[in-house]
């Protein structure tokens, strides 16, 4: 399943949780990144995405599918 299936959010950070963006993918428990810009937080969760479902197949576990369902648009 390719990382961009899955819906992703990103929030900002206070600044005494140290800034930047948090990023988290609802469809899989656990799968979370963040990075200093928006941008950078999107990136890192989807290198998270692949790591998830890698772990979760080394495992035997099923990988959940993604709730949302893409468009032409997207």
């Amino acid at each position: 399943m390719s990382p961009l299936a899955y819906r992703v959010v990103i929030e900002p950070l206070s600044p005494a949780d140290g800034g930047g963006y948090f990023a988290t993918v609802p469809d899989l428990p656990g799968c979370m990144s963040d990075g200093e810009t928006a941008e950078e937080a999107l990136l890192n969760v989807q290198d998270a995405i692949v790591c998830w479902n890698e772990a979760a197949n080394e495992m035997g576990r099923t990988v959940p599918q993604p709730t949302r369902t893409l468009t032409a648009a997207e």
